[in-house]
């Protein structure tokens, strides 16, 4: 028999025996005053987790991939699931018990233990959400912004850029001093060890903790993996640090606690998933928000939960469920993604309910701009194969939409800050730019200038206004300021100085 098994049998003197496997599911007979989410012990050494209790009858959910015999030996640890949380997970790819899967990068695990189902804060110990978090992804932060301590959904088809545009947030939000938790819910091993090496290249990962799982794991340890995810970033929230958690993909794991639940021989519903599917999701996104804390007024969790859907159908069973617990979604559109916009954001179809309140006055009002401009430009795309026939002013609206969609589209590695997006935009709609050259110019100048510290106040003072006509304004005083700070040539005026005619050549005399 196991040490441990012995040790915990002796402490509780209570055993009991299993009778059915239908693994990773076991039925246990015995363990009288054994709890729901209690660990229990097998005499092999195994662990699993107690999820129901049925006129005593204990059903439990085995963490390893080895199978449970029938007439194993079992006792209690007294103990509810948890994982060790500390400042020491960051840095790390671990599994959701605490355990680190790279075994050849040193780990010391924190003493502290948090319980994987913990109960969300309740109503009086929230605040409102009143800060933007700024994603670096212009089409984002512009047309469907985001707060923090929010929960927004990210949903798309399978390879449409979810996973980049995710990249891009992270990295703007280590840079802006928030700490990253990444859920990765039965990844293949491959790619938890591309997202790793990303992050490393980035120089980001001593800010990220990744608590993974491979497809190859029981199903038992996959489920939890969002849970305890959550419960690192609890742990962070009471030290006062704002995070960030991803959860990729909540459609996944649903079907992992659909084969769960059918092994457990509970009734099916809708597609086979379980009755307390919208539950389990809700209890889950529950936990985050924005909290009160004693010393720092507030503290946020932001979720980012990501459902994968198939041929753009998000009428589904899951992605329904979750749309109705978050505060929106954004959906990336396969169609779109084909055409070669990144990121294939639907902006008419994605939808921020909480984030708009967060935007200062001149952001908001850009952003109704932009929303108006837009939604007539796809209109006027209708007509422009009329060609000649169209009229100055709307070619004039066709070559600007076609310059706002080229300032929307960037590569994921690329952030641009706030800034910076309001004065590309402002310099768009007053016809600075004329190329979609000159527009990848002025952005990486005035990037390079954002990170100037010198030259940083300039793009402060420009964005100063609080209203949208006193923005312009400004910015068309300031125009040759800034073609020089971009590197731009100033567009000759329509009105010029009267110019000397050029001399008319003599006309040979015709040959003889």
């Amino acid at each position: 028999m196991n040490a441990e098994f012995n040790a915990l049998l002796e402490k509780s003197g209570e055993y009991g025996v299993v009778y059915q496997v239908a693994h990773p599911i076991v039925f246990i007979e015995g363990l009288p005053r054994v709890k729901s989410h209690e660990v229990i012990v097998f005499e092999s050494g195994q662990k699993a987790e107690v999820f129901a209790i049925n006129r005593g009858k204990v059903e439990a959910r085995v963490f390893s991939h080895e199978p449970i015999r029938v007439g194993t030996m079992v006792t209690r640890t007294d103990q509810p699931l948890s994982v060790p949380v500390g400042p020491e997970v960051l840095g790390h790819v671990l599994n959701p018990l605490g355990d680190p899967l790279d075994t050849t990068i040193k780990y010391t695990p924190p003493k502290t233990l948090r319980d994987l189902d913990a109960r969300p804060a309740g109503i009086s110990g929230r605040q409102k959400i009143t800060k933007p978090l700024i994603t670096g992804i212009s089409l984002i932060d512009l047309m469907i912004p985001l707060g923090i301590g929010q929960r927004e959904l990210i949903i798309g088809d399978r390879k449409t850029g979810k996973t980049s545009l995710l990249m891009t947030t992270i990295k703007n939000q280590i840079f802006e001093g928030n700490t990253v938790i990444y859920a990765a819910i039965a990844k293949k091993k491959s790619d938890i060890k591309r997202l790793q090496e990303f992050f490393e290249k980035e120089k980001v990962m001593s800010k990220i903790c990744i608590v993974a799982t491979s497809s190859y794991d029981s199903p038992t340890l996959i489920f939890q993996t969002p849970y305890a995810a959550m419960a690192i970033c609890e742990y962070f929230r009471d030290l006062g640090q704002n995070t960030i958690l991803i959860l990729d993909d909540l459609s996944t794991h649903a079907k992992f606690y659909r084969e769960l639940s059918l092994l457990a021989r509970r009734f099916p519903g809708r597609d086979s998933y379980p009755g307390d599917i919208f539950y389990v999701h809700s209890k889950l996104l529950e936990r985050a928000g924005n909290f009160k804390h004693k010393e720092k007024g507030e503290v946020s969790i932001t979720c980012l939960p990501v459902i994968e859907i198939v041929e753009g159908d998000f009428t589904g069973y899951i992605s329904t469920n979750v749309m109705g617990i978050t505060d929106g979604h954004i959906y990336l559109d396969a169609n779109i993604y084909y055409q070669g916009m990144r990121p294939a954001v639907n902006v008419p179809l994605s939808v921020t309910r909480v984030g708009r309140q967060t935007l200062d006055k001149l952001t908001r009002e850009i952003n109704k701009e932009l929303t108006t401009f837009l939604s007539d430009f796809t209109k006027l795309q209708s007509v422009s194969h009329f060609g000649q026939e169209l009229t100055d002013e709307v070619k004039k609206n066709l070559r600007l939409g076609d310059m706002v969609n080229n300032f929307f589209s960037q590569p994921y590695q690329e952030t641009v800050p706030h800034k910076v997006q309001l004065i590309i935009i402002a310099m768009i709609m007053n016809d600075f730019i004329q190329s979609k050259e000159d527009l990848m110019k002025a952005k990486k100048a005035l990037i390079a200038c954002y990170y100037d510290r010198e030259k940083q106040k300039i793009l402060y003072d420009l964005t100063a206004p609080k209203e949208i006509k006193n923005f312009y304004d400004s910015i068309l005083r300031q125009k040759q300021m800034i073609m020089e700070m971009t590197g731009l040539h100033m567009v000759a005026p329509i009105i010029s100085a009267p110019v000397a005619p050029a001399p008319v050549a003599a006309v040979p005399p015709p040959a003889k």
